[in-house]
């Protein structure tokens, strides 16, 4: 079989010919450095093996890897190889050690009129996270919706950005909210344009402050129900994860901080070993709003946190309690959390439910064993007591004394 297709088993000898040869000692104990398995170093050192032997019969030196040339060598493997998944996981952890030591060229950073969406995001990015003091998880989801409305506008950005008007930016919005999911993301739609736009009048990228030509979503506080779980789908989903693996002793982890605590996906991503006081008993909290406050730790919250910490957690540098299961280890995100969820979800036989659906269940079980909701309010974290209050609506008792009887006392 050609060598650049060929499968080998066990240890791999220094075997790496051709422009990437140099560098083979380097990746593999740079690999070996950041806590990758054997496996994976072996699989990355043929890749890159394969990767030199394809430069080599195209004359290319390592500063002609240029990411365009990865992609080219990426087609190439998807011709005659059908798992280009593990090929491109493989080869992105030696490119990125490559591009660390400068050993071959790095992407090229956006520069003006090079990607001018793209430029206006990172700009805004920048404005959110500094002046705006919003969190990663905030940024992202602004960015995510400012971009629909920057990718809507005709070329050269610059321009239609300076004769932007009131009348484009109601017809976006017009479209794009009748076309949403939900009021809620509409709403979010809203939110983001209209922060998008202050931020443009003050940078000068637009002539007028336009936020009044952004139309309200019809929507009203306390129109719906709370939809929390049942007990016994709630021990289904702390059930689901497969404990026999470390990512799944993991991922009941997370389930069960979310379960018992009432934490938002992107708070359980962001908790830190320095968060947990084991002799306190206590856990801080990064909510919204760069807000950090403490709960107690529960026995059952602090049990599954140990043994997946002693036991199960990757020995490496990073502070974060969840991290993820294959090396580079890192911070699980906001994104992984609701991946867990989804899993526990389909394992349970459950419908694809989101983390905010165990923070509900939490809020309607504390009321419905006799708690104030001024008590959920503080599990919760709420700022204001109206976030609370939509669940009054699932507190039968106290409705129930609040009911009139009906006219005649006739049953209905």
């Amino acid at each position: 079989m050609d060598a650049i297709g060929e499968r080998r088993r066990g240890p791999v000898p220094l075997v790496v010919t051709g422009p990437l040869a140099p560098y083979e000692s380097l990746v593999r104990t740079e690999l070996v450095s950041r806590k990758y398995a054997a496996s994976s170093v072996r699989d990355a050192v043929l890749m890159m093996r394969r990767l030199s032997l394809w430069m080599e019969r195209r004359e290319l030196v390592a500063a002609g890897l240029t990411p365009a040339r990865v992609e080219e060598f990426l087609a190439f493997r998807r011709a005659v190889c059908s798992s280009e998944p593990v090929a491109r996981r493989s080869l992105g952890a030696v490119i990125k050690v490559l591009r660390h030591v400068s050993a071959v060229p790095v992407p090229v950073p956006v520069e003006a009129g090079g990607d001018a969406v793209q430029e206006v995001l990172a700009d805004y990015g920048a404005y959110l996270r500094g002046e705006r003091g919003l969190a990663a998880e905030s940024v992202r989801c602004y960015c995510g919706q400012a971009r629909k409305f920057l990718a809507a506008l005709p070329d050269p950005l610059a321009d239609s950005l300076a004769r932007l008007d009131a009348a484009q930016v109601t017809a976006f919005m017009v479209r794009h909210t009748a076309d949403a999911e939900s009021v809620w993301s509409a709403k979010a739609l809203v939110t983001a344009v209209r922060s998008l736009l202050r931020y443009l009048h003050v940078d000068g990228r637009i002539p007028a402050s336009l936020t009044g030509s952004v139309p309200a979503v019809a929507g009203w506080r306390l129109d719906s129900l709370p939809r929390g779980l049942e007990l016994q789908q709630v021990s289904a989903l702390l059930s689901a994860p497969d404990t026999e693996t470390s990512a799944g002793r993991r991922d009941r982890a997370v389930l069960t901080v979310l379960a018992r605590l009432g934490l938002r996906g992107a708070e359980a991503a962001a908790l830190q070993l320095s968060d947990i006081d084991w002799h306190a008993g206590e856990i801080a909290v990064r909510g919204k709003g760069s807000r950090v406050e403490r709960l107690p730790l529960t026995a059952e919250v602090g049990e599954v946190l140990s043994d997946y910490l002693m036991e199960d957690r990757p020995r490496c540098s990073a502070t974060a309690v969840f991290l993820t299961a294959r090396a580079p280890y890192q911070a699980l995100t906001g994104t992984c959390i609701r991946a867990i969820m989804g899993r526990a979800c389909e394992r349970a036989g459950l419908p694809r439910l989101g983390a905010h659906r165990l923070r509900h269940t939490l809020a309607t079980a504390i009321l419905r064993a006799g708690a104030p909701l001024p008590e959920v309010g503080q599990v919760l974290r709420h700022r204001s007591q109206l976030s609370t209050s939509i669940y009054a609506k699932v507190d039968h008792e106290a409705l129930r004394s609040l009911a009139q009887a009906w006219p005649g006392g006739g049953a209905r």
